[in-house]
């Protein structure tokens, strides 16, 4: 970890599988169900896209770096402390003498792809929306830009993984994201989420051409089928995302429950369903499920089952309260992903699978 305020070049010789760079807050969930303005008191927690992605990495087994700034607050050593924990390089991320940490509070429940609305259709109850009030707005990372982090760092790995999310804090996140997704030689395979967060962005015209803009851009592209639709007004299924975003070498359309699509280059089209699942909290599964998918094409594994795996990480995060669950364990995922396709179409799981499939391997290799 850097020194307050150093701008130093932090292990930038260091060359990892994944980088991820991008903003993430210290989070406060209430500690009882109800609204934000019911509840009287919250349990701290962390929260960020891009390094949930390189802290499920880390537990998979990979050397992941997160790269962002900080606050020189208790809030920035914390994030920075509690990321590390998980096996994460945090030696690029930068502290900012001048600008806090970000922070926010949310309920449980599915963030918004959409404005909120009065409107209520159809007989069955609409899915529950989380309520997310965040206190981000002149943050350290959102001083992020080509000037203020170390690109050595950044693109020292073999995968760059970027969200949407750090395009919308400011126009020097925007410049630095257009500046890592140009062509460049030696360029890391830049993975890209579209994360299309509504509540970020005021003009959802200028959202929706600058994403675009950076998937294109992009070799590796994870967008919901919801997401697609609210940014760009798509419709038609993952084959009419694909039509407008001909150019990623690899195109991931997720599709909630009904699984998860991918367009190859050479026009090979490969789907496989999500699993059964009982879900304790529904966040987390997005960044979880390209963990996994980008855990399993570190490790060269056809693309059925780098979905498969994406499906599985995103399953441990979906059976525990918080962002961020236990992976299964390497062996144990191998043998669920290679299951035919009846018996993948049988598979639930639920709270504390991880944890059982871990202790099942470790009874197989003690003597």
């Amino acid at each position: 970890m850097t020194a307050p305020g150093t701008t130093a070049d932090a292990g930038a010789d260091l060359q990892v599988d994944v980088v991820a760079l991008g903003e993430s807050m210290v989070t406060f969930l209430p500690t009882r169900p109800g609204r934000l303005a019911d509840v009287p008191s919250f349990e701290r927690g962390i929260g960020g896209a891009e390094s949930n992605v390189a802290c499920g990495l880390a537990r998979a087994g990979h050397r992941a770096r997160w790269v962002s700034r900080v606050g020189t607050d208790g809030f920035g050593t914390h994030l920075v402390e509690e990321i590390a924990s998980y096996g994460v390089d945090t030696s690029a991320v930068r502290h900012d003498p001048h600008r806090p940490t970000g922070i926010y509070f949310r309920t449980a429940g599915e963030r918004p792809t959409q404005p909120p609305t009065t409107e209520s259709g159809g007989a069955e109850p609409p899915t529950p929306l989380a309520e997310v009030v965040y206190y981000r707005a002149g943050s350290a990372a959102s001083a992020m830009s080509p000037d203020t982090v170390d690109l050595a760092a950044v693109l020292s790995g073999r995968i760059l993984h970027l969200s949407g999310i750090t395009a919308a804090l400011s126009t020097g996140c925007l410049a630095l994201l257009r500046a890592l997704t140009a062509p460049r030689p030696g360029r890391p395979l830049v993975s890209f989420d579209v994360n299309y967060r509504v509540s970020l962005w005021r003009d959802r015209a200028a959202a929706g051409e600058i994403l675009l803009g950076l998937a294109r851009a992009s070799d590796l592209v994870f967008v919901g089928e919801d997401e697609a639709h609210a940014a760009w007004g798509i419709t038609g299924g993952p084959a009419a995302i694909r039509a407008a975003l001909p150019e990623p070498r690899l195109l991931v359309v997720k599709q909630g429950a009904h699984g998860a699509t991918a367009f190859a280059a050479d026009g090979t089209v490969t789907s496989v369903p999500a699993l059964r699942v009982d879900v304790v909290v529904p966040v987390g599964a997005g960044d979880a499920f390209a963990a996994g998918f980008l855990s399993a094409t570190l490790r060269g594994l056809p693309v059925r089952d780098r979905l498969r795996h994406g499906h599985l990480m995103a399953a441990a995060a979906l059976t525990v309260p918080g962002d961020l669950g236990t992976p299964p364990g390497r062996a144990h995922a191998d043998r669920l992903a290679a299951l035919d396709d009846t018996a993948w179409g049988t598979l639930r799981l639920g709270p504390g699978w991880t944890e059982a499939a871990r202790s099942a391997d470790e009874e197989v290799r003690t003597p």
